[in-house]
């Protein structure tokens, strides 16, 4: 099962994707965490992009891409994945179908997570971040989270703050930059046979339901 999440920021697709790769047993890809793993593992295609990356450049397309491939035939993707933050663009969606068609893969569902930004700009300004393992809670959970270990300290609580590109005015100025730069992708899909909207305005156990409902349809 090999599925495509589409959403802005604080849509809920870390969430989603975290339920889904428990119970079915898939990969979570992230293009960002993909990055960070190939260049501490010295991997070619990390030694690649780290080059760009360390220029101030942006990775090419044809990099990523490469990204992909050495990752989804890794054993971990053998009962399918979850593509998160990729494609942004056309020719992104473009070369992931070539590469898919290449491999003899497809994409079985393709959500995309819809939200009112007034909704995302609450959520997202109201998140908060631990310096040390990187975990993300909500402001109300703070009080619950500060009773467990940090996943890096063993024996210390997280240390948690705001990051400042969580601060309400900064949160809207991401999601206008987001959808300026992935509207085209979305209208790409949505001629997709595949193509799904899902209502991510809700708690995350109901939109968890509507997602495996969607899945079992399919």
């Amino acid at each position: 099962m090999n599925i495509l999440f589409i959403g802005p920021p604080g849509s809920g697709k870390g969430t989603q994707s975290k339920l889904l790769t428990e119970k079915f047993g898939i990969a979570h890809l992230s293009t960002g965490d993909m990055f960070r793993q190939a260049i501490a593992n010295q991997e070619p295609v990390g030694v690649k992009a780290k080059a760009f990356m360390d220029r101030g450049e942006y990775v090419p397309d044809s990099v990523v891409i490469e990204l992909i491939q050495a990752r989804v035939i890794k054993p971990d993707c053998k009962n399918g994945f979850i593509l998160d933050g990729f494609p942004r663009t056309v020719p992104q969606a473009q070369a992931l179908d070539a590469l898919l068609e290449k491999l003899n893969l497809k994409l079985d569902a393709v959500f995309f997570f819809d939200v009112a930004t007034p909704v995302l700009v609450q959520r997202l300004s109201d998140r908060l971040t631990c310096k040390k393992c990187n975990r993300v809670i909500s402001s109300d959970d703070l009080a619950t989270a500060q009773k467990t270990d940090c996943a890096k300290s063993a024996g210390q609580t997280c240390d948690f703050y705001q990051r400042s590109d969580d601060l309400p005015e900064v949160v809207s100025k991401r999601i206008d930059v987001y959808f300026n730069q992935t509207t085209p992708v979305l209208e790409y899909y949505r001629s997709h046979p595949q193509f799904q909207s899902i209502n991510a305005d809700r708690p995350p156990e109901e939109v968890s339901q509507t997602l495996l409902a969607k899945i079992g349809q399919r």
